[in-house]
C-alpha cells in the first residue's frame, strides 16, 4: 500500500490555500492543504507494525513544529507548482531528516523546501499568469503544529489519515 507522512496546518491556513486550490490545484479534491514530511512510499502488511512504532518514537523525541509562511514561490522550471513557502526551521527539519532514514527510504530526488502546494498541473500560461497575481498578495502567517500524519492512498487517488502522532513528550 501506498503512505505518507505530512503535517496538516491550522483550519485558518487550510482555507487561505483551499481558496487558491480549489481554482490551480488539480488535487483539490484528494488530499486538505498539507506540508509534505515524506512523499508516498509502499509498505506492505508485514513493514507496518515497524513503522508505526519508528514513527511514534520520532514523534515522541520531536518538538512541535514552526511554521513560517512568508511567500509565494514556485518550483519552476522544474514543474508548474505554485506554492505558498515555508521558511526552514530545526523543528520541521528535525522531522524530514528522522523520516528519510532507515526504516525510511531516503528521498535522493530533490531536497527539502517546506511549502504548502496551492496550485499544480497548470499550463505555462496559466502558471505565469496566476504566479503574477499570487506574488502581490501579502502572505504571512505562523503557528505550530503539535502533530504529524501517516497517510494512505484509497483506490480513487484520495489520501486519507491512517495514524496520527502527537509531537513531543506527553505532559
Amino acid at each position: 500500500m501506498k503512505y505518507g507522512i505530512a503535517l496538516f496546518p491550522s483550519k485558518k491556513l487550510q482555507d487561505q490555500a483551499n481558496s487558491f486550490r480549489m481554482r490551480y490545484d488539480s488535487h483539490y479534491a484528494l488530499i486538505p492543504p498539507h506540508i509534505t514530511i515524506k512523499e508516498p512510499f509502499e509498505v506492505n502488511d508485514e513493514e507496518l507494525p515497524l513503522l508505526l512504532n519508528t514513527m511514534a518514537q520520532i514523534a515522541e523525541n520531536a518538538e512541535p513544529v514552526t511554521i513560517d509562511i512568508y511567500k509565494v514561490d514556485t518550483f519552476y522550471p522544474q514543474s508548474h507548482t505554485i506554492f505558498f513557502k515555508i521558511r526552514e526551521h530545526k523543528t520541521l527539519t528535525y522531522l524530514y531528516e528522522e523520516f528519510h532514514n532507515e526504516p525510511f527510504s531516503i528521498n535522493d530526488k530533490y531536497g527539502f523546501i517546506p511549502h504548502v502546494t496551492i496550485g499544480q498541473d497548470l499550463s505555462s500560461q496559466e502558471h505565469a499568469d496566476v504566479l503574477g497575481q499570487l506574488k502581490m498578495h501579502k502572505i504571512e502567517h505562523q503557528e505550530t503544529i503539535s502533530r504529524v500524519q501517516l497517510l494512505y492512498q484509497l483506490e480513487n487517488g484520495a489520501w486519507t489519515v491512517y495514524e496520527t502522532f502527537r509531537l513531543g513528550k506527553e505532559v
